[in-house]
């Protein structure tokens, strides 16, 4: 009899088990400006507990090649939120984190697997040079529901499906 109990036991729990190991993804969009002097942006994404708690950097995109005596890594404070929450604690290039900038067009990131369950918000924050910095916030919950926003000018559309 127990087998049986084991069974019905496992099958109940194993949707439980695969809804969590569904990882989300992240789509990001990084528009294409009008403008007289385009730089491609620095972008960074990061998850914050709904609650409050350590924040968890997803990507960042920058000038990873720039080198000598002005790395692309002097520019990431401009992510001010990000660097705030984290960044500038973060030893770069981070492996699986960390990439260069990236031309407009939409950009699909997935978010770290084994998240447990509870409510987050997905922040994506952008700077360019002659440019503008632009913060966007997405509130997702982990497992289920996604979510978007759309940002202004540095930022399109974010989507967390």
């Amino acid at each position: 009899m127990r087998p049986a109990y084991l069974l019905v036991a496992g099958a109940i729990s194993a949707p439980i088990a695969a809804d969590r190991a569904a990882a989300h993804t992240v789509s990001v969009t990084v528009p294409q400006l009008k403008v007289a002097e385009y730089h491609r942006p620095y972008v960074a994404g990061w998850l914050e507990p709904a609650a409050g708690g350590p924040a968890r950097t997803v990507f960042v995109w920058y000038d990873v090649k720039k080198g000598g005596a002005e790395p692309g890594t002097k520019w990431l404070a401009d992510l001010r939120s990000w660097w705030r929450k984290g960044g500038r604690t973060m030893k770069l290039p981070a492996d699986g984190v960390s990439g260069a900038t990236r031309a407009p067009g939409t950009y699909q990131i997935p978010l770290p697997k084994g998240l447990p369950a509870g409510q987050y918000v997905l922040n994506v924050e952008a700077a360019r040079e002659t440019g503008g910095r632009e913060l966007v916030r997405v509130p997702i919950t982990v497992p289920g529901r996604g979510g978007s926003a759309k940002g202004g000018a540095e930022l399109g559309t974010v989507i967390v499906r």
